[in-house]
């Protein structure tokens, strides 16, 4: 039997076009390819080890969800980076640095590699963790502000239920990142001192 050889990965303008004829996505072709914040959505970053007790705590609801390196970025629905510092002080958290940013418009972030393409991105390449549905319909799922308690309805062509808003979100995230800054440097003090004998 002949062996066939591998067709090669989209390169990185592949991948921006990809984006935009997908999602509508605005991009910025590479290397690497970038997706613009601000229109489409927004991205709620944090650390990874904060980013990855969100994803348990609040399960299956919330949208797409990428990783870049050690840092992990929630799409959320456009405007919501501007919404950041206050909704920060109204949760009581706006005093505290929590390594919890928003980009907004005129941001950018990485491209991950699209679903379904091979994984050709190096360590610390930008890769979904949920990626986002297919279709246009992605705007929709993302988490933004609603109502007090209630989440934003998905309408992605088949399932339904409810993302978060946009508050429980950010309120999750930032006790999960203090929670994993707190034990960050509880590991580094731990290490550090002396054993004592008594």
């Amino acid at each position: 039997m002949p062996r066939v050889a591998p067709i090669d990965p989209p390169g990185e303008d592949g991948r921006a076009l990809w984006y935009e004829n997908e999602f509508g996505w605005p991009t910025v072709p590479g290397p690497p390819a970038m997706l613009l914040t601000g229109f489409r959505f927004d991205v709620l970053e944090m650390p990874s080890d904060a980013g990855a007790a969100v994803l348990r705590r609040m399960g299956p609801a919330v949208g797409p969800v990428m990783l870049h390196g050690r840092r992990m970025g929630f799409l959320v629905a456009p405007g919501s980076a501007e919404e950041l510092p206050g909704l920060l002080d109204w949760l009581e958290w706006g005093g505290l640095a929590l390594e919890l940013t928003a980009l907004g418009t005129d941001g950018r972030t990485a491209a991950p590699v699209p679903p379904h393409w091979p994984r050709v991105a190096g360590p610390g390449g930008a890769v979904w963790l949920r990626p986002p549905g297919p279709g246009r319909e992605v705007v929709p799922e993302l988490p933004a502000l609603a109502p007090f308690g209630h989440g934003s309805v998905i309408g992605d062509g088949g399932r339904s239920g409810h993302a978060p808003d946009l508050v429980r979100l950010l309120d999750t995230a930032a006790t999960e990142c203090h929670r994993a800054r707190l034990l960050r440097g509880n590991t580094l003090r731990t290490n550090t001192q002396p054993l004592a004998f008594s």
